[in-house]
Protein backbone atom coordinates (compact mmCIF):
# COMPACT_ATOMS: atom_id res chain seq x y z
CA UNK A 1 0.00 0.00 0.00
CA UNK A 2 1.05 3.04 -1.07
CA UNK A 3 1.88 6.21 2.00
CA UNK A 4 -0.55 9.14 1.82
CA UNK A 5 1.32 12.31 1.45
CA UNK A 6 -0.69 15.11 3.43
CA UNK A 7 0.41 18.58 1.22
CA UNK A 8 -0.18 21.82 1.68
CA UNK A 9 -1.15 23.16 -0.95
CA UNK A 10 -4.04 22.07 -3.79
CA UNK A 11 -4.35 21.74 -7.46
CA UNK A 12 -6.24 25.22 -8.54
CA UNK A 13 -4.92 27.18 -5.77
CA UNK A 14 -2.84 30.15 -6.46
CA UNK A 15 0.52 30.54 -4.80
CA UNK A 16 3.78 32.41 -4.93
CA UNK A 17 6.93 31.74 -4.50
CA UNK A 18 8.85 32.28 -1.19
CA UNK A 19 11.98 33.88 -2.53
CA UNK A 20 11.50 34.27 -5.85
CA UNK A 21 9.53 37.16 -7.52
CA UNK A 22 6.62 34.91 -9.46
CA UNK A 23 3.46 33.97 -8.98
CA UNK A 24 0.84 31.17 -10.35
CA UNK A 25 -1.96 28.18 -10.02
CA UNK A 26 -0.93 24.81 -9.31
CA UNK A 27 -1.67 22.27 -11.89
CA UNK A 28 -0.16 19.20 -10.60
CA UNK A 29 1.62 17.85 -7.83
CA UNK A 30 4.19 15.28 -6.85
CA UNK A 31 4.92 13.53 -3.83
CA UNK A 32 8.03 14.01 -3.19
CA UNK A 33 11.08 15.60 -5.53
CA UNK A 34 10.50 13.79 -8.99
CA UNK A 35 12.85 15.71 -11.57
CA UNK A 36 16.73 15.36 -13.02
CA UNK A 37 19.51 15.87 -10.01
CA UNK A 38 20.92 18.38 -12.62
CA UNK A 39 18.19 20.43 -12.27
CA UNK A 40 18.46 19.86 -8.44
CA UNK A 41 22.07 21.24 -8.20
CA UNK A 42 20.82 24.07 -10.78
CA UNK A 43 18.77 25.69 -7.48
CA UNK A 44 21.16 27.95 -5.17
CA UNK A 45 22.54 26.46 -2.32
CA UNK A 46 20.70 28.63 -0.08
CA UNK A 47 17.32 28.17 -1.09
CA UNK A 48 17.87 24.49 -2.19
CA UNK A 49 14.62 22.35 -0.72
CA UNK A 50 14.73 19.24 0.67
CA UNK A 51 13.72 16.41 -1.82
CA UNK A 52 11.40 14.34 0.52
CA UNK A 53 8.92 17.00 0.72
CA UNK A 54 5.57 17.90 -1.88
CA UNK A 55 6.67 19.61 -5.40
CA UNK A 56 4.05 21.16 -7.39
CA UNK A 57 3.41 22.28 -10.91
CA UNK A 58 3.07 25.40 -11.24
CA UNK A 59 1.75 27.60 -14.22
CA UNK A 60 3.92 30.99 -13.32
CA UNK A 61 3.87 34.21 -14.31
CA UNK A 62 6.51 36.91 -13.27
CA UNK A 63 5.58 41.05 -13.14
CA UNK A 64 6.90 41.01 -16.66
CA UNK A 65 4.53 38.98 -18.21
CA UNK A 66 6.78 36.36 -18.93
CA UNK A 67 4.68 32.97 -18.94
CA UNK A 68 6.44 29.18 -17.87
CA UNK A 69 5.81 26.23 -15.75
CA UNK A 70 7.77 25.77 -12.41
CA UNK A 71 8.81 22.34 -10.21
CA UNK A 72 8.58 24.30 -6.76
CA UNK A 73 9.37 22.75 -3.64
CA UNK A 74 6.29 22.73 -1.06
CA UNK A 75 8.59 25.08 1.67
CA UNK A 76 9.24 27.38 -1.00
CA UNK A 77 5.59 28.21 -1.77
CA UNK A 78 3.13 30.70 0.30
CA UNK A 79 -0.35 31.19 -0.43
CA UNK A 80 -0.94 34.03 -2.78
CA UNK A 81 -3.35 36.60 -1.16
CA UNK A 82 -3.52 39.37 -3.81
CA UNK A 83 -7.20 37.74 -4.95
CA UNK A 84 -6.07 38.52 -8.24
CA UNK A 85 -6.45 36.46 -11.22
CA UNK A 86 -3.51 34.64 -13.17
CA UNK A 87 -3.11 35.50 -16.18
CA UNK A 88 -0.93 32.48 -17.79
CA UNK A 89 -2.64 31.06 -21.01
CA UNK A 90 -3.09 27.61 -19.60
CA UNK A 91 -5.21 28.41 -16.81
CA UNK A 92 -7.99 29.23 -18.70
CA UNK A 93 -7.30 26.16 -20.93
CA UNK A 94 -6.85 23.92 -18.02
CA UNK A 95 -9.78 25.58 -15.31
CA UNK A 96 -12.78 27.04 -14.73
CA UNK A 97 -13.37 30.01 -12.76
CA UNK A 98 -11.49 31.95 -10.22
CA UNK A 99 -13.20 32.08 -6.87
CA UNK A 100 -10.46 35.01 -5.13
CA UNK A 101 -7.69 32.43 -4.05
CA UNK A 102 -8.56 29.10 -6.49
CA UNK A 103 -9.55 28.41 -9.80
CA UNK A 104 -12.26 25.92 -10.59
CA UNK A 105 -10.91 22.40 -11.39
CA UNK A 106 -12.36 21.77 -14.96
CA UNK A 107 -13.22 17.89 -16.15
CA UNK A 108 -9.95 16.50 -18.40
CA UNK A 109 -8.07 19.44 -16.99
CA UNK A 110 -3.86 18.18 -17.17
CA UNK A 111 -4.11 17.57 -13.29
Amino acid sequence: MKEVVETNFSIGQVVKHKFLEFRGVIFDVDPEFNNTEEWYQSIPSQIRPSKDQPFYHVFAENDDEVFYTAYVSQQNLLIDDSNEPVAHPDVSANFGPFNGKFYEIRQGARN
